[in-house]
């Protein structure tokens, strides 16, 4: 009976951070448009749903955050939306093919290092307050990084084209996405997952106990 009501909460609780995901990307507020990129607080949910609920659920909810991504970058295109939506791509199958790991498979990867990086972090340095923050900052420039490499390594001269200046030049203006948006989204993440995930851990904690 126990076990039956643990899956029912971890259901639960899993639909609740898939719904809040949904709500954040279909009125948008879960993506802030920057003149090159969308920068997100999308990352903050699978985080924190990863940080409760382990890395599978971490993955389920980083697809839900790609999916998200797919459908912002569809019907509100940015100059980058080649790259996070399959739809957009002016490269046939590889385009697809590279727009889907970006915008699915890094979020994939998000949900998942971040259920790890807890698990890791809560194990080394004992206390929540100090776990918490860290395994959200790291998960969040873990995540940029990987987009942002991504589109690097498959979509440079593409990129090139979109921002209109030479392949040599591609890496810098990468780089200052990484620090312009990367290192804010990564503080927010580290101040708002150490708030709430501190609340919801302790209430997941008293219900264990019922």
């Amino acid at each position: 009976m126990n076990r039956k009501k643990m899956d029912t909460r971890y259901m639960a609780t899993l639909a609740m951070f898939c719904g809040i995901l949904l709500v954040m990307g279909a009125t948008g507020i879960g993506f802030i448009p920057l003149p090159v990129i969308k920068a997100t607080t999308m990352h903050i949910p699978v985080i924190l749903g990863a940080i409760l609920l382990g890395p599978a659920a971490g993955a389920v909810l980083g697809g839900v955050f790609g999916l998200c991504s797919i459908w912002a970058n569809t019907t509100s295109p940015g100059l980058l939306a080649f790259a996070f939506s399959p739809f957009m791509t002016t490269e046939g199958l590889p385009g697809v093919l590279k727009s889907l790991w970006i915008a699915l498979g890094c979020r994939i990867l998000l949900g998942v290092i971040a259920g790890w990086l807890w698990k890791g972090m809560k194990r080394v340095l004992k206390q929540d307050y100090l776990a918490l923050p860290v395994t959200a900052a790291v998960a969040t420039i873990c995540h940029t990084i990987l987009v942002m490499g991504s589109i690097y390594l498959l979509l440079a001269q593409q990129y090139a084209q979109a921002k209109n200046v030479a392949i040599t030049a591609v890496f810098g203006l990468v780089m200052g996405t990484v620090t312009a948006s990367g290192i804010p989204e990564a503080i927010i993440a580290a101040v708002l997952v150490t708030v709430i995930g501190k609340a919801l851990l302790h209430l997941m904690a008293r219900m264990k106990n019922r």
